[in-house]
Formats: structure tokens, sequence, C-alpha cells
């Protein structure tokens, strides 16, 4: 495989509706920003680019099948090759890799993953029917499958299990919305306390409204390329471009059903699951030890073995032993406060049980943000720099691409030149990581980005 570099990106702004815009000039404005940033004219990339991948959830939000060839069509691109990919809430995760894909294969120099949604189109409770269509409709969606309700169950039984408390889940929406305070790009840029997250109206007992993400119309797209697509970027526009190499990519799966998902005894999570510094480190095994013995079980519903699996892959591929240390930050898929916990776990940030305490602990947190609360430890793995989905919003098939872009724009340590404001430029990034999830985790990718000098 060849190397591949993520090169350039832009981010549509988020909103609960864009009615001055069709979904192809939404796309387009992040596609333009992207081209426009490598210092390029809109005809010297068209000339250039290779092909593209085109990502989007659902046909029901427009009401129109095949809008995929629309946008391609719009963004000037026909007839150059293309691909849609959709994977629920994973579908802009599985359309980077899918890009990654075409450059690392050979099969492209240079190639555009583009994705976006417009869930405006339909009123809320209409949207909550079909994202619930991405659970089992022959069993769980006819008795009240939505997916509120599904991580509501999941996250009382992390609480059963764990202690969790609701307090740990109001921090994770606090970071999130005051980080996103300083992000121009999202849709709620707003400063809550934890009091203000669990006076909210409660949705499906113990999440409030301030501990989901909302549905959202807009945009994102990603250049990607070559060593042999920089340098034709680079000539073409007479500047060198920073690099930021794909180092690493996984992916995991399972079963749509959670009674479907089996249970591991201990030896086979350590064989099929456990993360090098989990199995090579004595008090951790003695802490699952413990917790098997208090007839925990793995995955059970309070956690994410397609995450777990993805995680793995990814740092397989990367050459990561030690997540929490070796990542600079995270891009995690927050649709709920509960899930960005339980990926703590997934991810290997800590141990599974210790997503709680993580939470609030501080070492998820951006170094000199005021959040207004007390944190007993410093930030060592920024999660959600960006504010997340909780924040920023959630046009599933723009959203793994959003967090894409904003893991570059990291990297490239250009975050004040694109949200004028240098606030949550993490010094000196080196690594991140982007996570996107489908469903109850059915599908999830985990991609790594590496800056390079």
């Amino acid at each position: 495989m060849r190397p591949v570099y993520a090169v350039s990106g832009g981010v549509s702004k988020f909103a609960k509706a864009r009615p001055e815009k069709t979904f192809q000039a939404i796309v387009k404005e992040a596609y333009d920003y992207a081209i426009e940033d490598l210092g390029l004219e809109f005809r010297q990339f068209t000339e250039l680019v290779d092909g593209s991948v085109a990502s989007y959830f659902s046909d029901h939000f427009t009401r129109q099948l095949m809008a995929g060839i629309m946008a391609q069509d719009y963004l000037g691109l026909c007839p150059k090759p293309s691909h849609r990919v959709v994977g629920g809430g994973a579908t802009g995760g599985i359309c980077f890799q899918e890009g990654w894909k075409n450059v690392a294969s050979g099969l492209m120099d240079i190639c555009v993953a583009y994705g976006f949604e417009t869930m405006s189109h339909v009123n809320t409770w209409k949207g909550n029917e079909f994202i619930a269509l991405a659970s089992d409709v022959s069993f769980d969606y006819p008795v009240g499958g939505f997916y509120s309700g599904y991580y509501a169950m999941m996250v009382t039984r992390h609480m059963k299990e764990f202690g969790t408390t609701v307090e740990q889940l109001a921090t994770v929406s606090v970071k999130n919305h005051i980080n996103a305070y300083h992000n121009p790009y999202a849709q709620k840029r707003n400063r809550y306390t934890i009091e203000d997250v669990r006076q909210a109206p409660m949705v499906a007992w113990p999440l409030t409204r301030l501990d989901i993400c909302v549905m959202s119309d807009g945009a994102a797209a990603v250049i990607l390329c070559s060593e042999a697509g920089l340098e034709k970027l680079e000539a073409a526009s007479g500047k060198k471009v920073p690099r930021v190499r794909v180092t690493g990519i996984g992916r995991g799966t399972d079963a749509m059903r959670m009674a479907d998902r089996p249970h591991q005894t201990l030896e086979e999570f350590l064989k099929h699951n456990a993360l090098p510094h989990e199995a090579n480190n004595q008090a951790t095994l003695k802490y699952y030890e413990d917790l098997w013995g208090r007839g925990f079980r793995y995955p059970g519903i309070h956690s994410f073995r397609a995450g777990r699996m993805a995680s793995k892959k990814a740092y397989e591929h990367s050459g990561i032993t030690d997540p929490k240390l070796e990542l600079d930050f995270v891009e995690l898929h927050d649709a709920y406060t509960s899930s960005e916990i339980q990926t703590y776990e997934d991810m290997g940030l800590c141990r599974y049980g210790e997503g709680g305490p993580f939470a609030t602990a501080g070492t998820t947190f951006v170094p000199g943000v005021e959040y207004g609360l007390d944190l007993v430890e410093s930030p060592v793995c920024p999660v959600n720099p960006s504010g997340g989905l909780i924040a920023c919003g959630h046009p599933v098939g723009a959203t793994g691409l959003m967090q894409a872009v904003f893991a570059m724009w990291q990297l490239q340590g250009t975050v004040e030149q694109h949200f004028g404001d240098s606030t949550l430029q993490l010094e000196g990034a080196r690594r991140g990581a982007i996570h996107s999830h489908a469903g109850t985790g059915t599908y999830v990718t985990v991609s790594i980005l590496e800056a390079e000098d």
C-alpha cells in the first residue's frame, strides 16, 4: 500500500436547517473551501483530481435516490469515477477510509471524499423514525426501537455495572459544548453547566436533551492524495502542502440486534480483544480477572465490540501500543454523552468500567479553556476539541469527514486560520484519531492521522 496524505478539507456551516441551499450547493460550499485552501482554482483542481467517494446516510431525507451522482455532477466531476458509501452513523468514517483505499491501492493519485445530509426536510419525529430504520425492522423497530431509547438502556446498564453517574455524563456535555463555543462551524455554540444539562428536558432517562446530538444540515469534504498527487498539487499551486499522513485505519462490526451479541469469557477477551497495554500489564489483568469474577460479561449492552475491533486494527496499522499516551487528541462519535464514555473504554483510553471517572478527571479536556469544573488532572489526550457531534451537529453523511477535517487542521497547526480563534489549537499536536460509529455499534471506523515534517 502506498502512503496516503490528507492535504485539505472544508466544512460547511452545520445548522438545524439550510433552506437557502440545495444539498448539492451545501456540498460545494465545503468542496470549494478545500480547493481554495490548497491555493488552486476550481478548473485547476478539476483537471488534477482522479475521482471521488460520496457519503450520505439516507435517501429518505432528500426523497431522492442516487443523490450522490447529482452531487458529482454539480461539482463538475463527471465522468470521473465515484461510488457512494452508506453505513449509518459511520457513513462519513467509511467514506474517508474508502478514499484512503483508492489512493493507497494506486487506483487514484488524488481523491476527494465528500459527504452531506439535509435532515431538516422532515420533522424531528419523522427524522428519528428514519434513523430508527437502521435497527432491525422485523424485531426491534416495531417495539419502539428509537435510538435514544437504546442508548438510555445501554447507559443504565453501564451505571449499574460500574457506578457511572448522571453528573459524569453531564461533564461530557459541558466539555464539548464549551469547546464548540470557539468553533464557528458548530451548530450549538453555548456554555453550559452540569446543572443546565441535568435540568434540560428529559428525553429517555437518564439522557436529557443536552446529552444528545441534534439533527443537522451540513457537508464536509477531504482531499486525499499519494506522494505523486502531492507533487501535482504543489506544482499547480506553487506552494508546499503541510504533510498529514493517514498512518492507520481500522473497522469493526457487530450484530444488528444487541440480543444476538455473544458474551466472551475473559480468556476469549484477552485473545481477541485486549489491547497491548492491557494484555501486558499485570495490574490491568488482575482488574479484569476481578471484573469477570463479579459476573461481568463482554460486550454486554454497555460496550461496543466493533469499537474495540476498529481501534485494535487501527493501532496495529499505525504502531500504537498505548493510545492515551501516544495520541495527542481524539475526535470521537459522541452522539450521546454516554457513548463518549463507552468509547473511552473501547478505544483503550481507560479500562472497561472506568469511563465515568475518566470523563471528569480532566485528562480529556483542552488545555487553557475555562470549563467552570473542578478538574483534578491535567489534559493528556483531549477528546472532541472541536465540540463533537453533541455541539457541532450530526448531518450523518458529513460527520466522519468533519472529524477528519478538524483533525487535519489540528495537525497542520492551522486551527486559528480556519476558526479565527486559536483557543482550540493543541500545541505541538503530532498524532490524532477519528472515530465514527453506526447504530448501536454495528459499524465502527477508527483512522489515525499524523503530522510529518
